[in-house]
């Protein structure tokens, strides 16, 4: 019989539903039942694309003889990180506090007042390599419980204390001050981590830091050194080259297992994908590359094919495995080559380094030791004429592949990593020139904020097969205020900042917050004021694989403050970098994102008004240029009442086409003429290189 989970749109939720433990979702049917029966609660939380979550699953929660004893000593709650990262923050800062790391599956027991007194990652069925069994683990809290209780009860109560502290990390400590030194340490700290031979920072597992390459591009856009530049190009060159990178459906794998980007852990994330995808891009801004814009088209053709639901929303990740093997969908043998490629084969092979043995397990994960440039000179030909080929015998191999059994596909649809999206599409189409990919955003926007909302029209967090629920967080809103910030600059559709501007607003009002002493503090926490009660209300200034939702708040409160004049913005995202100051000078590689809002702030930051018939195209042109401190405006006609009047104010050039170049609504004289526009933007875009 399926158990309570049955009824729950989450996939990772219903991959669970057929168990023999007696789950439940996290809710008060589970709540009101440990504190009735005086049971502790084991609390699972995991995702749908994790390989470690599902051979727990496999090992332990399929077991008869482990779910008796979960079901008989606790009540055990299932959760799916994605869906509530609210409860994932709380619990995972307490098992990293417990054990000095972290990772998923996360597996906490809890006091029926939901505080935590134990817990860990993954643990065997039995004990194995060197760790206890998870049968082990269940009988001793299980003794805990029945005859150390007191004591159990103390260390919950000791790690509360502990958890309510370092929730408000950042938001005290010394004066940093926000200029142009602390951008300057910050890329001195990530050059020391680079990886001169592989690109990138760190050592194996390698992950991709998007953030960190951003701000180095910016940091080599202001000041000319090469140097900076080339840690982007190379790490990005090296990705790309790699087995992380899909070769022949596009899109990047979570990380790399090895430092030379060779093995992925195979799972795709939305997030990475659209991160990666407006990094690419600005790199191709910056230097031209088509391989960069190969990359990001690539890259946004998987997610329209393959991660886009018909109503407008993308889905959250494919996993790693398929048949219950990791990266099996992704691997090939020479032979398996050679049945689809036939005389092309070899070169194939040769270039996408398939061979005999493979470098993964047997079979080979498709990557370019050496360029097609270099290639196409050992092989004595044109590099043009076999990139063709080449591409020819992808598309081939692609179709094929579609023929395997996909890995599985959590299709939920999540405002936050949505709105990532939404800002690479948009971004991507007004670069490239490319309508269908501003035609995505504005349809997974639109279809945000017209189905994911609640009675009040505040945001819901999740949606899957015509349900929405759970409360939004705070990186929905302020991610999805940036993007439609982004999206008005792609389409100058104002009604995009009138959305902003409304999901700021509740930002303001409910997601900020006092102290013990009444005083408010810098920053907002992660869930509203009205938010379900939960042991604690975490308010974090850092970054992880994706922004955090106060850079995102700083981000979009300095576009829309540029844009709409309101001093309220702008002076509280002045707030957020302030307290987040002495972390990005201690922790730069955990504050990524609030390092490139910190760029924008220090600016200097100008708003470019395009005004007349036609300033929409030579808006649009000017996106061709790397311009990360600037904010785009346009209007082509007159108009009585809208979002920026106060940018538009005695701005109105009629059918002549013209452009205002402004800092803080203040505007220079304008420039008119289309030829006169175009040199004038690109001598603000030398300007910005040193």
């Amino acid at each position: 019989m399926p158990n309570k989970l049955s009824k729950e749109t989450s996939p990772y939720l219903l991959q669970h539903k057929d168990n023999p433990v007696e789950w439940y979702p996290w809710g008060p049917d589970a709540l009101e039942r440990s504190r009735a029966e005086e049971k502790p609660i084991f609390l699972s939380i995991g995702y749908s694309a994790c390989h470690w979550c599902h051979v727990m699953e496999h090992e332990s929660f399929e077991d008869p003889r482990i779910a008796a004893m979960m079901n008989e000593k606790f009540v055990c709650v299932k959760v799916d990180r994605e869906e509530r990262p609210d409860l994932d923050q709380i619990y995972m800062n307490a098992v990293q506090l417990m054990t000095g790391h972290g990772g998923w599956p996360m597996s906490v027991f809890l006091t029926p007042e939901l505080k935590p007194f134990y817990g860990g990652t993954y643990w065997p069925p039995t004990a194995s390599r060197g760790m206890p069994g998870f049968d082990q683990v269940l009988a001793a809290v299980d003794d805990a419980w029945t005859n150390r209780r007191d004591q159990a009860l103390k260390g919950a109560e000791q790690l509360t204390a502990e958890l309510e502290q370092i929730t408000r990390k950042g938001a005290e400590g010394i004066s940093v001050p926000l200029d142009r030194s602390l951008l300057n340490a910050a890329a001195h700290a990530l050059e020391r981590m680079f990886d001169p031979i592989h690109g990138g920072f760190g050592e194996a597992p390698k992950f991709p830091h998007p953030f960190e390459l951003q701000l180095l591009l910016r940091w080599w856009q202001r000041n000319g050194n090469d140097q900076w530049l080339h840690m982007v190009t190379a790490s990005l060159n090296k990705m790309f080259q790699g087995g992380m990178y899909d070769h022949l459906g596009g899109g990047f794998a979570r990380y790399s297992v090895d430092a030379r980007w060779l093995v992925p852990h195979f799972e795709k994330m939305l997030y990475d994908n659209s991160l990666l995808a407006v990094v690419y891009l600005e790199a191709y801004q910056a230097t031209g590359d088509e391989q960069y814009r190969q990359v990001v088209t690539e890259t946004l053709d998987y997610l329209l094919r393959d991660m886009t639901d018909p109503a407008g929303g993308f889905y959250s990740a494919e996993d790693a495995d398929s048949e219950g093997v990791e990266g099996k969908f992704y691997v090939w043998t020479p032979t398996e080559v050679q049945q689809v490629l036939g005389d092309a084969a070899d070169v194939f092979c040769r270039v996408y380094d398939v061979r005999d043995g493979g470098n993964f397990e047997g079979q080979s994960i498709l990557n370019l030791p050496k360029t097609i440039e270099q290639q196409a000179k050992l092989l004595g030909r044109e590099t043009e004429e076999l990139a063709a080929e080449l591409a020819e015998c992808r598309q081939k191999l692609l179709a094929e592949r579609s023929k395997r059994t996909r890995p599985g596909l959590d299709d939920k649809v999540l405002v936050s990593w949505n709105a990532l999206a939404i800002d690479a599409f948009a971004k991507a189409g007004a670069v490239l020139g490319e309508p269908r990919y501003i035609a995505a955003a504005r349809k997974a926007a639109d279809f945000i904020l017209a189905e994911m909302r609640d009675e009040r029209g505040r945001l819901l967090h999740t949606w899957r097969g015509g349900t929405a629920k759970l409360a939004a967080y705070l990186d929905d809103y302020t991610a999805l205020a940036s993007a439609l910030v982004t999206l008005y600059e792609a389409t100058f559709d104002e009604s995009y900042i009138t959305a902003a501007i409304d999901l700021m607003d509740t930002v303001l009002k409910h997601f900020g917050g006092a102290d013990e002493q009444g005083k408010w503090e810098a920053g907002f926490y992660f869930t509203a004021d009205d938010h379900e009660e939960l042991l604690t209300r975490n308010k974090d200034l850092t970054d992880n694989a994706t922004p955090g939702g106060n850079s995102m708040a700083a981000l979009a409160l300095l576009r829309l403050g540029n844009l709409t004049g309101r001093s309220e913005y702008l002076d509280t995202a002045e707030a957020i970098l302030a307290a987040a100051a002495p972390l990005m000078q201690q922790i730069p590689m955990a504050t990524g994102q609030m390092l490139v809002a910190l760029d924008l702030y220090v600016g200097p930051t100008q708003e470019l008004v395009f005004t007349g018939t036609g300033a929409s195209q030579l808006a649009l042109e000017a996106w061709q240029q790397l311009l990360p401190r600037s904010v785009f405006a346009v209007r082509e006609e007159a108009k009585t009442s809208g979002p920026l009047d106060a940018l538009f104010q005695g701005r109105d050039a009629g059918d002549e086409v013209a452009l205002y170049v402004c800092e803080n609504q203040a505007c220079q004289a304008p420039v008119t003429g289309r030829e006169a526009i175009r040199s004038a933007v690109n001598e603000l875009a030398a300007g910005e290189r040193g």
